[in-house]
């Protein structure tokens, strides 16, 4: 009896031992942005397909959890690259992105928890050079630079998407472009004399408009004239001269009209009120 005592005591010592040592491996959670998978050490291996959603989680003491950060994730990148011509170019590089949530068992099995190190960076520097390199300095300067960040963009995000790499991309922005100090000068001072030109060309366009403009209302104003005095023959004006004498012999006001004394017959006023 004694014995059989001691070898339950025994086993329940080890029970106890073995529950203290695998314990904290066997009751996992995971934190809200987190995802995991299983890798099982017995019984299959990689379990690519079953993801282990944020909360609490029980698993075999023997099964490990490897937990994913899936919330968006940001890289800054600085490189040098070479433009179409050789020339040096030191571009700074901030690409978001995050791994696609079902798919992380499939991105551990290919690339592991240091995807970012191994797939992201060195396929965002080799986007970068390689559409760089189809540019002069001066283009992703100064009058492409939208066209090169969008191509950029468009090619990164087709490589990282792909349904092997298993990464969706959500943004990717060049923060600045860093010339050589001469050439850069170079680059500012051909922009600045264009800016100079086209203003000049404006006001020169713009003094072209107001000269053409004075020059069709002097016209207008001549035509006018012209159309009055061929109206104003010598029986109209007698005529609005007889109006005016006769206005002018029923008014209240104090004068002398001398009724055919003026030039052609029409009236004098010798006086009125002062």
């Amino acid at each position: 009896m004694a014995n059989k005592a001691k070898s339950l005591l025994i086993l329940a010592g080890v029970i106890v031992v073995i529950l203290l040592m695998f314990g904290s491996a066997t009751f996992v959670t995971l934190q809200p942005g987190e995802k995991g998978i299983i890798f099982k050490k017995f019984s299959g291996g990689l379990d690519k397909d079953h993801i282990y959603n944020a909360g609490f989680h029980m698993i075999a003491p023997w099964n490990e959890m490897i937990i994913y950060d899936v919330r968006e994730q940001k890289v800054d990148e600085t490189m040098d690259v070479l433009d179409k011509k050789g020339l040096p170019i030191s571009v700074d590089v901030s690409v978001r992105f995050y791994p696609i949530f079902n798919k992380i068992g499939y991105l551990h099995e290919k690339f592991g928890k240091k995807y970012v190190d191994k797939l992201v960076i060195p396929e965002v520097r080799s986007t970068v050079r390689q559409v760089m390199g189809r540019y002069t300095a001066e283009e992703i300067y100064s009058t492409k630079r939208a066209t090169v960040e969008s191509q950029i963009k468009s090619e990164t995000e087709a490589v990282l998407n792909k349904p092997e790499n298993n990464i969706f991309m959500t943004t990717l922005l060049i923060r600045s472009i860093n010339l050589p100090v001469d050439y850069k000068k170079s680059i500012e001072d051909k922009e600045i004399k264009k800016q100079e030109a086209l203003a000049y060309v404006y006001i020169l366009q713009k003094e072209t408009a107001e000269a053409k403009r004075k020059v069709i209302a002097a016209k207008g104003e001549a035509d006018a004239n012209d159309i009055v005095n061929s109206s104003l023959t010598t029986n109209l004006l007698k005529m609005r001269g007889i109006e005016a004498t006769i206005k002018l012999a029923t008014s209240s006001n104090a004068k002398t009209v001398i009724i055919g004394s003026g030039k052609d017959g029409m009236p004098l006023i010798l006086g009125g009120d002062k």
